[in-house]
């Protein structure tokens, strides 16, 4: 049988004209992260929100989007994808117009979660296109890369334009260029892709609609349980109590309804392959730890006070370093299938030279060029970790598994984002609180570095031309500003430094396991020889 043409035939010959069109197809359907975070602040004023609040709304999607993503393969087994594909960018657009008029944050948490379901089909089908591209002994490689790259990505070139935009215009507007992107993108299927590509359609039947609806029940309560955990003080509030177990008996009844039933979402026989288990603790390990990109970001716009273009900027060069990294990964992965070992340790080394440099530079006081050779370090590592973690945690399984790697790849870094969110969090809490306690034992009137800087502070303000009084309150104020600041500063490095020990870690344990197996192998051949060798 003839391999499925996708491309019209004005546009399936000039290579780069099929690569422009498959990113716009991929970026239309991240968009919905990049421009949901950069306006976050102003959905905060805007629906009356709680910083939670928006947090939950984040990770919605990422559960919409993990919730379809085995059914939707089973989807583009029969659907055109040129009709698919214009069905999920209509009602993305839609979606977009009842989250610019929505009032109500209850509507706009079920809004979020049904745009995760739309991104997942959208993403999908742009990661099946790619596929087609390329060939067969190439596509895993550079269909990854492109991908997944794409996916690290986005947030910084979505949020130039959100940026500007927000700077210049009220924030509904970001929507705006949104739906116009949507349209455009839209417009482009319509011109490229073929109404009929000459695949065979699987039939629609036994899907397990009963396992989506358990793990998206599953998963949202799991991610209310992340989130709100810390601000209700988990198990001693009954909501906590109720998603938590909701949580538990949904993940238990998903994988006893996956081994039980003909056509599974996932195939549980994946778990019983140990590279596939390993892979999949690395992914979430890399995950958590490229996160603290974020603390850094915070910190720029935060104590540094820079504008949202100079934190972008900054993000831009993290960006580029990940695109190189990933080249030169991609290229290396190529030329030598069996490196994953170098990659990995050179990748978590490097992670960890980032982390200890972030969190020996970090002071009130910083310049761009400070900051730009550790976040330039952090992209590098991004890029040589993320496609070789992929590419050895979904080879791991056979084929019979299907899509199964890809799916569960996609829970853990699920799970990984929604366990980072709470993780940093409770974290700082820890850190900012021990110490606040530890200033606060020398913020005392007979200290006389206390006593000293308050002086400052009051001559400071007496000069400026405020009464006594005022300027005592002012001096007490700012020295309470400072205390704040320095905690902060404290509390981020303290988070850094954690997180390269847990990576030095890993990075030791990658090195040593190998040795060690070969270790246990030899003592075991050495005790157990035949007598007559005796």
């Amino acid at each position: 049988m003839s391999k499925p043409v996708y491309f019209k035939d004005w546009i399936n010959d000039w290579q780069w004209g099929v690569r422009i069109a498959l990113f716009l197809i991929l970026l239309v359907s991240l968009m919905q992260f990049g421009m949901f975070s950069l306006t976050q602040n102003y959905m905060v004023a805007y629906l009356g929100a709680q910083p939670e609040d928006i947090s939950f709304a984040l990770l919605l999607c990422y559960a919409g989007i993990i919730s379809i993503l085995p059914v939707q393969f089973r989807f583009l087994k029969y659907f055109e994808i040129r009709s698919y594909l214009i069905t999920n960018i209509v009602l993305a657009v839609l979606l977009n117009c009842l989250c610019l008029n929505c009032q109500d944050i209850h509507i706009f948490f079920i809004l979020r979660f049904l745009q995760g379901i739309l991104v997942g089909n959208t993403a999908a089908c742009a990661l099946i296109l790619i596929f087609t591209r390329l060939e067969s002994e190439r596509a895993q490689a550079i269909g990854s890369a492109v991908f997944y790259g794409t996916i690290l990505a986005n947030t910084v070139l979505i949020g130039l334009v959100a940026a500007v935009v927000v700077v210049s215009a009220d924030w509904k507007v970001t929507y705006y260029y949104l739906i116009g992107f949507q349209i455009f993108t839209l417009l482009i299927c319509l011109l490229a892709l073929r109404r009929k590509s000459g695949h065979k359609p699987y039939p629609l039947y036994q899907i397990d609609w009963a396992g989506f609806a358990i793990f998206s029940c599953a998963a949202v309560a799991f991610v209310y349980t992340i989130v709100y955990g810390s601000k209700y003080y988990w198990l001693a509030d009954p909501r906590i109590c109720r998603s938590t177990i909701l949580t538990v008996c949904g993940v238990v009844l998903f994988f006893y309804r996956q081994s039980i039933i003909k056509r599974p979402l996932i195939h549980i026989k994946a778990f019983t392959y140990p590279n596939f288990l390993i892979g999949l603790c690395l992914l979430a390990i890399y995950y958590g730890s490229k996160d603290s990109i974020n603390l850094v970001y915070n910190y720029a716009g935060g104590v540094l006070k820079w504008s949202t273009l100079q934190v972008l900027t900054l993000g831009l060069c993290n960006v580029a370093a990940i695109v190189v990294s990933l080249v030169v990964s991609t290229q290396l992965t190529l030329g030598k299938r069996h490196s994953t070992k170098g990659f990995l340790v050179t990748g978590f080394l490097l992670m960890v030279g980032y982390n200890l440099w972030m969190c020996f530079v970090m002071t009130p006081d910083l310049s761009f060029a400070d900051l730009l050779f550790p976040v330039i370090l952090q992209g590098t590592a991004s890029g040589f970790l993320f496609v070789p973690i992929i590419i050895f945690t979904v080879s791991s399984l056979p084929p019979e598994t299907g899509t199964t790697g890809l799916v569960v790849a996609a829970y853990a870094r699920f799970t990984a984002s929604s366990n980072s969110v709470a993780g940093y969090y409770n974290l700082q809490l820890y850190f900012n609180q021990h110490f606040k306690e530890g200033f606060l034992g020398y913020l005392t009137a007979d200290n006389i570095i206390t006593a000293d800087k308050i002086r400052e502070f009051k001559a400071l303000y007496t000069a400026k031309g405020f009464s006594a009084d005022q300027a005592s309150a002012l001096a007490n104020a700012a020295l309470g500003q400072s205390v704040t600041q320095q905690t902060q500063l404290l509390t981020n490095r303290a988070v850094f430094l954690t997180i390269a020990i847990l990576l030095f870690s890993v990075a030791m344990l990658i090195l040593m396991i190998p040795a060690i197996n070969k270790t246990f192998l030899h003592w075991n051949r050495r005790m157990v020889v035949p007598t007559g060798n005796l």
